[in-house]
């Protein structure tokens, strides 16, 4: 995927998921998305280079790491808990969507239950094994 398609594929998928919100908390060079106040999804340009920066499970962050050279360590975020994504090799439409939606259901699992609005246990798995 190049760079000038990362952040719509990513901005498309986010807008999908339900209660998520576009906010831009930080100045109009920062689109933030957040569900029910919560972040689980930036996206910016790191000099010159558009990037997406996600919350991931370590151990899946460590492997993803180590799989593609163009996920890195969350920038400006928790490196353990967050990765930033960019456009190149290796990255394409399924692996941003599957970033996105996990990070998702990540933050979505930390919600009191009574303000979940999916089941993070179970949203998504569905559209996985379709593709």
């Amino acid at each position: 995927m190049n760079a000038s398609t990362l952040h719509k594929t990513a901005a498309d998928c986010a807008e999908q998921l339900p209660g998520a919100q576009l906010e831009h908390p930080f100045g109009p060079d920062w689109e933030v998305y957040k569900v029910r106040g919560k972040v689980f999804m930036l996206m910016t340009e790191v000099p010159g280079r558009p990037v997406v920066i996600l919350k991931a499970d370590p151990g899946e962050a460590d492997a993803l790491r180590e799989q593609c050279s163009h996920i890195t360590r969350g920038y400006h975020m928790n490196k353990k808990h967050w990765i930033t994504a960019e456009g190149g090799e290796g990255v394409d439409r399924k692996l941003v969507e599957e970033l996105v939606t996990d990070s998702y259901r990540l933050v979505v699992a930390h919600l009191p239950r009574a303000e979940r609005p999916v089941d993070p246990r179970t949203y998504g798995t569905s559209r996985r094994a379709a593709r």
